[in-house]
């Protein structure tokens, strides 16, 4: 009986080993075939270090897609042996046309040529396909969106630039390749953890579940199971790239990384914002508080505008038309269109609808243009885990409003040169305050402000960013293209 147990106790063991040995060798065969013509292609420098990038959405223009597209440029201009790989869900798209958009939307031109792997199973990470347990559907399909990528082609060094933590065991236990990961905010978080145990409601925490606790109870199990499974795939990663201070402490408290973990922060578009020079304000000029946020829930619009109603309500009657509150934002469906409507509604509720404006999808050139000419700068979202939007205000020379958490606290709207570079607040009357404590000040106080959040937006360059990235980045790939350069000798 014994001996049965032990057998069973051993194959319990062995089984997982044999399983993953048995798919490092299929992929070995199937994904690293694919690598045979890069690695054969040596440069004077040697073999070629293949280097993946796991964007699904490379091609959405985002700042999450200059992120990737800053990080290719870097190691190309600093490695003739390295050949880079995006792996996309894109199918649509051709590569040079996803190239051409990098150019037309970030001004990003690349010095080499990029390999496109071209995924077909991205609706598998999709939340539209996962109504329940959303969290853990997405991460079970991103498993499987990652298996498609490394049967196509199987990299040296795999990077994570979206968050999918799921996929850093699968690259570097069955794929063989050095692992990173550039994170922009957490899938899961202790704040996350805290609002379902507080029962809040909230854009992910439904009131039918707040209502409930047993429900409620259940979720919060679910959370925790689900934390811990996330700090065990993430502790896979041989270096963790954070986008901000917030996003780093709840990183290097789920995953345990401490000795891994550095903040790298995002490249923003400081130089193109900051090329309007700055001229002190006139006091008679209408006054504009702008926000620049796609119309998403978390965004939460509506305090914004309960925030202005309030404001221009505590001034006088001959003086709320001199006020103006312009919505910047885009709309990407049905919902975000219906939200606007909702918002819309709302401004007609506090009586400031002849005083907002709202512009939905306007061109990037128009987009600068209001940004020049307004005062106030205005950003609501509770623990923004950065705030690129913040860092374009400052850059363009508007004073800076923006919710006391997340990046724009810890790593943004902070005193620069020991002066102030702008506000922060956290609820509608501290909002509303604060505006007026802004257009109370006087021209020169506001136009110090100004020029003082311009130079600390500086801070945040894309060329600040190249160097922080290949820092990290060198040991990595130097190590690899050594151990390849050995094995060819």
């Amino acid at each position: 009986m014994l001996y049965l147990l032990g057998a069973v106790t051993g194959l319990f063991f062995l089984l997982p080993i044999c399983v993953v040995l048995i798919l490092r060798i299929y992929l070995w065969f199937i994904g690293r075939a694919k690598l045979h013509g890069i690695h054969d292609n040596n440069s004077r420098e040697g073999k070629a270090v293949v280097v993946g990038f796991f964007h699904p959405y490379c091609n959405a223009g985002g700042g999450g897609e200059r992120v990737l597209w800053c990080a290719i440029r870097a190691l190309q201009l600093r490695y003739k042996h390295v050949h880079c790989v995006v792996y996309t869900g894109d199918t649509g798209a051709t590569a040079t046309s996803i190239v051409q958009k990098a150019k037309d939307c970030f001004g990003i031109t690349l010095p080499c040529t990029v390999e496109f792997v071209f995924l077909t199973r991205r609706p598998w990470v999709e939340a539209s396909k996962w109504p329940r347990f959303t969290l853990l559907g997405q991460s079970v399909g991103s498993m499987w969106l990652a298996w498609e990528a490394m049967t196509k082609l199987t990299p040296d060094i795999y990077i994570d630039t979206m968050g999918y933590a799921f996929t850093l065991p699968m690259f570097r236990y069955l794929g063989g390749s050095r692992v990173a990961c550039y994170v922009h905010y957490p899938t899961i978080s202790t704040d996350m953890l805290a609002r379902v145990a507080d029962r809040r409601p909230a854009h992910n925490n439904a009131s039918f579940i707040t209502d409930s606790g047993a429900l409620s109870h259940a979720k919060l199990a679910y959370y925790h199971v689900f934390a811990w499974l996330y700090g065990v795939v993430g502790r896979q990663s041989d270096c963790v790239m954070c986008n901000s201070s917030w996003t780093g402490g709840h990183i290097r408290q789920l995953w345990g990384v401490k000795d891994r973990m550095h903040v790298v922060f995002p490249p923003c578009s400081t130089a193109e914002f900051s090329e309007r020079p700055l001229v002190a304000d006139d006091d008679d000029a209408p006054r504009t508080i702008i926000s620049v946020a796609q119309f998403r829930p978390e965004k939460d619009h509506p305090l914004q505008i309960r925030s202005f109603a309030r404001f221009v309500g505590g001034v006088g009657k001959q003086e709320q038309d001199r006020y103006r509150l312009v919505l910047v934002g885009s709309c990407r469906n049905a919902e975000d269109e219906a939200r606007v409507e909702q918002l819309r509604q709302l401004c007609t509720e506090h009586r400031v609808d002849d005083l907002v404006d709202f512009k939905i999808n306007i061109p990037y050139v128009e987009l600068k243009r209001e940004l020049g000419s307004a005062t106030i700068g205005l950003h609501t979202m509770w623990n923004e885990h950065f705030g690129i939007g913040v860092v374009e205000y400052m850059a363009a020379g508007t004073i800076v409003l923006a919710h006391d958490s997340g990046g724009p606290k810890l790593d943004i709207v902070v005193e620069h040169d020991g002066k102030r570079t702008g506000f922060l607040a956290d609820s509608e009357a501290s909002f509303a305050d604060a505006m007026k404590t802004i257009f109370a000040l006087s021209p020169g106080e506001r136009f110090a402000v100004r020029e003082n959040a311009r130079r600390s937006s500086m801070r945040f360059s894309e060329d600040v960013f190249e160097v922080d990235f290949m820092g990290i980045m060198v040991p990595i790939v130097e190590g690899v293209h050594g151990r390849l350069h050995a094995h060819d000798q």
